[in-house]
Parts: C-alpha cells; sequence; structure tokens
C-alpha cells in the first residue's frame, strides 16, 4: 500500500509539472522529462517494473491509435515523398549512425544491441513539436509532416528494434534467413490490420451504453497489438492500419453522444500515459544511478551525449540535404502541388529538422528491454537523458526559431474550413420546406448561427450579433447552472432530478457557441 500512495503523489506532481509547462507555455514532456530525472535521484522511492512484453502493448498501443484516429490519408499522400525521407531513411541513417558511434564509445557492446539503441532513440514524437507549434499557427504542411511522420516512423523503428532484440536473444542472424519473415510480417500487417478495423467497427456500432463502448475501444486496441505479436506480425503497422480504418469508418456510424466523451477519455489516458512512462524510466533510472561508480558514470554521460548529438546532427543533415534537393527539383520542373501549401523553403527545412524532440515511445522501447540484456543500463540511461535533451534544448527554442522564420501559408485549412460550413448550411437548408414559418425561420437562424458563424468577416453585422449573442448566452446559462445549484442546496430536488438537468446544461454548454471557450486544452 505504501508503494501506491507514493505513485499517486509522484502522479499528482507530474499533474503539476504539467500545469506548470502548459502556464509557461512550454510542451508539457518537458517538464515531465524534468520530474523524471529529478525522480532517480529522490531516496525512498518504490521500485516498479512492467514485464517488457507489456510495456509496448500499454503505451504505445494507445498513443497510435489516438495519432491515427487524427492522421489525414490525403496529407499523408500529398506529402509521401518527405514522409519517406523521414520515416524510412531518416529512421535507418539515426539508426545507423547511433550504432556506430555506441559501439566505437563500447567496444564491448554486441553490435546487435548497439543497433537497438539506435532504433529506441530513432523516432520523433510530435506530441511536443505540435504543442509548440499549433498556437503559433504554422504553415499547414509542416505540421502535416511532423504528425504522419510521428505516426509511421514508429513502425520503421521498431521493426529494426524487434530484430535487433531477437538477434541478441539468438546470438545473431543472417539477412536472408529473417528477410522472408520480416516481409511476410510487413505485408500480413498492412492487410490484418484494416482487416481487423472493419470487422472492430461492425461490432462498436452496436454498443451504444457509452462506458461499454469505451472500454471495448481500449481493450480492442490492446487486442489487436497482442494479437499481431502472437501472430508474427508488426504490432505497430497492425495497430495503425487498424485506427486508420476506425477512424475513416467511425464518423459515419457513431453518434455524437459517445463521440464527445470518448474523446475526452483518450485525451485523458494518453495524457496519463505520459505520464506514467516519465514515472517508471525515472525509477529504472534510481537503481542504476545507485549502483554506478564515478568513473562508470563519466562513462555512461558521455555515451549519452555523443549519441544525444548524433540523433540531432544526423536529422539536421539529412533534411536539410533533402529539402535542398527538393527547392533544386521546384526551381528546374516549378513546384505543382495538389491543392495549395506551402513551398519546400530553407525555412520550413529548419523547423522540420529542429522538430526532432523524443518522446513516449523512446522511453517505452528502452522499458520493454528484456533484463539480462547487453549493457541494458546503459541503453536505458541513454535513451532517456536522449529524451531529456531534445526536450529541453528543442523544446525551448523551437518557438523562438518558428517566430524569427515567419513562414505562412495563407491558412488553407481556414479557406477549406470555411468551404466546408457554406456546403453544411446548403445541404441543411435544402432539406427545410420552401414555404417559410416561425419553426422553419427558428431553425434556419440557429443553423446559420452555429454553423456559418465564421462565413462572413470582421466587418459584418452578423458576426457583431454572434458575439453579442454569445455574450447573452453565456451569461444567461451560468444564471440556469446556478439556479439549478440552489434547488439542490435547498433540497428542493434531489441529486437524481440534478444530475439529469445537469447533464442538459453540460451538453449546451460544451456545443457552440461555446466551443472554443470549452476546447480540450490538450489540443
Amino acid at each position: 500500500m505504501h508503494a501506491i500512495e507514493q505513485i499517486l503523489v509522484l502522479f499528482i506532481a507530474a499533474v503539476v509539472l504539467a500545469a506548470a509547462a502548459r502556464r509557461v507555455g512550454a510542451p508539457y514532456p518537458v517538464f515531465l522529462a524534468i520530474g523524471g530525472a529529478l525522480l532517480a535521484f529522490v531516496p525512498g522511492a518504490p521500485s516498479l517494473s512492467l514485464p517488457p512484453d507489456l510495456v509496448l502493448a500499454l503505451f504505445v498501443a494507445p498513443i497510435l491509435v489516438d495519432a491515427g484516429y487524427d492522421a489525414s490519408l490525403r496529407d499523408l499522400r500529398d506529402n509521401w515523398a518527405p514522409l519517406v525521407s523521414l520515416v524510412v531513411v531518416a529512421v535507418v541513417l539515426t539508426t545507423a549512425a547511433v550504432a556506430a558511434v555506441a559501439h566505437a564509445l563500447v567496444p564491448g557492446l554486441p553490435w546487435a544491441a548497439a543497433v537497438a539503441l539506435g532504433a529506441i532513440v530513432a523516432p520523433p514524437d510530435a506530441v511536443a513539436a505540435t504543442a509548440v507549434l499549433r498556437p503559433l499557427h504554422p504553415p499547414h504542411r509542416i505540421l502535416a509532416i511532423l504528425e504522419g511522420e510521428s505516426l509511421l516512423n514508429d513502425a520503421s523503428a521498431l521493426l529494426i528494434y524487434r530484430l535487433a532484440v531477437g538477434a541478441v536473444a539468438a546470438g545473431g542472424f543472417a539477412v536472408q534467413a529473417v528477410a522472408p519473415t520480416f516481409l511476410l510480417g510487413v505485408l500480413g500487417s498492412l492487410v490484418a490490420g484494416p482487416a481487423l478495423g472493419w470487422l472492430a467497427q461492425r461490432v462498436f456500432v452496436r454498443v451504444q451504453h457509452i462506458p461499454t463502448a469505451i472500454v471495448l475501444q481500449f481493450v480492442g486496441t490492446v487486442s489487436v497489438w497482442q494479437l499481431a505479436e502472437h501472430a508474427g506480425l508488426s504490432g505497430v503497422l497492425t495497430t495503425v492500419g487498424f485506427a486508420m480504418t476506425m477512424a475513416r469508418m467511425a464518423p459515419a456510424s457513431i453518434p455524437a453522444r459517445i463521440r464527445i466523451p470518448t474523446n475526452a477519455v483518450w485525451a485523458t489516458v494518453v495524457f496519463a500515459l505520459n505520464i506514467f512512462a516519465f514515472i517508471f524510466i525515472g525509477l529504472q533510472m534510481r537503481p542504476i544511478l545507485a549502483g554506478m561508480e564515478a568513473h562508470a558514470a563519466q562513462r555512461y554521460l558521455a555515451v549519452a551525449t555523443a549519441v544525444l548529438a548524433t540523433v540531432i546532427a544526423v536529422r539536421v543533415a539529412w533534411h536539410m540535404a533533402f529539402n535542398a534537393a527538393v527547392r533544386w527539383r521546384d526551381r528546374r520542373h516549378g513546384f505543382h502541388p495538389p491543392r495549395p501549401m506551402l513551398r519546400p523553403t530553407v525555412g520550413s527545412g529548419l523547423v522540420i529538422s529542429w522538430a526532432g524532440m523524443r518522446g513516449i515511445v523512446t522511453l517505452a522501447a528502452a522499458l520493454a528491454l528484456p533484463e539480462g540484456f547487453p549493457s541494458r543500463d546503459l541503453i536505458v540511461l541513454t535513451a532517456f537523458l536522449v529524451v531529456l535533451g531534445t526536450l529541453v534544448i528543442q523544446g525551448f527554442t523551437l518557438k523562438p526559431l518558428l517566430r524569427a522564420l515567419n513562414l505562412r501559408d495563407g491558412d488553407p485549412v481556414a479557406r477549406e474550413e470555411a468551404a466546408g460550413r457554406q456546403r453544411m448550411l446548403e445541404a441543411a437548408f435544402a432539406t427545410l420546406p420552401a414555404q417559410g414559418s416561425a419553426v422553419v425561420d427558428l431553425v434556419r437562424k440557429n443553423l446559420k448561427m452555429h454553423l456559418g458563424r465564421q462565413l462572413h468577416d470582421g466587418q459584418s453585422p452578423f458576426t457583431a450579433f454572434s458575439a453579442d449573442y454569445d455574450a447573452h448566452y453565456c451569461a444567461a446559462l451560468q444564471a440556469a447552472r446556478q439556479a439549478l445549484l440552489a434547488l439542490r442546496g435547498s433540497g428542493e430536488i434531489g441529486d437524481d432530478a440534478f444530475h439529469t438537468l445537469e447533464n442538459d446544461v453540460d451538453w449546451l454548454e460544451v456545443s457552440e457557441p461555446l466551443r472554443a471557450a470549452n476546447a480540450d486544452a490538450t489540443g
């Protein structure tokens, strides 16, 4: 029980750190990383561990599903070249460079273990980068590339990771022996993921009980990962295919009353998983540091520093070289994007190059190394210091870099949103009777208020009317809530009636026109 109490205290402390990060405008993983580092030096901290096979399923699978739901197939297609460059080439180059550096600094480190270290630190995490970039409204193309990379590079990195860990267990492997199994696993995953997504959606659409629906989503996520692993497939690729298939099918069949609480629960779970990952890595490092002699600590720190520098340098060098090649091609053949988007520039290359912060996938892969793995302590410590170093160095400098470059793309997302609102209004109005009535006029005004509020410029009478409406709406809703609280406080209504009425007011509060004011803070 004492250990549970300590974990709860650590969790609350992490929540406070995340709140402090939001207050100063920093991505919350930066403060969690700092807290995890401090946790390694806290005396009396509990010693906790998870089974290696469970770590990736618990930490990585939900993160991939959450990212898969937000991924845009259109944006992935539009930016396929930079994504392939980052997801495949950059990951392979980073893995190879880190393995070479680690093996040179620690000659006794087996090559397979060095490759595992390289694969662990290779995939960047877009959570911290987008947390920094989104408030500054960067060009959409930059966000699309970073989010697509974060979704797909886990697959390439963890495939290499699995091969390297398997090679250590088997005492080595030959490429010709593992290649057929590897290719079969990849192809099987690309088929199994969408198939499982289609099957799961057919089941989920029949579940109308909200808590049951949410629980089934999490059970399904972990089950898909475990099923893929037991079948010899890639858990990452299968889970990504599962998530993206669900994301395409769910909007047409899942009602809003299930989707709203589901989104809130998933945002909370992803936040909690990030917290637990940093807590567990901090607790893993404490016994490592406690039993380490001074000269060993210096050597480990030197290796971690070299790996950190390698990770940053390889990404910048490769992507800027790729960016230069793309700009040369555009000058020679012209820039012909499928839709309006930012032209590749030196500035956009610098932002993408510098947005290589590592996060939860790196931590989870390090924690998933089995006990007895060669130089496990060195790899775990190095992985954490790479996460900490990239979050602090790049996390605090990415915002000033973007502001200094002042990149603009004319906000194509806003234009698409306006076009979508107009089309939705036209479709909605087309269903209304041609001859008006008091009821039809009220429906028309309500639709225009909620769907058409952004279709006019800031000088139109409609915009002023909307602002006035919002002010009165907020005041009236607050008065209604206070009256409801007073009724329960005086005993005029019981809790059953209170909660029913409270639910009605809550749905009014999260709907337009208060949507922006109640937007999810983690978005």
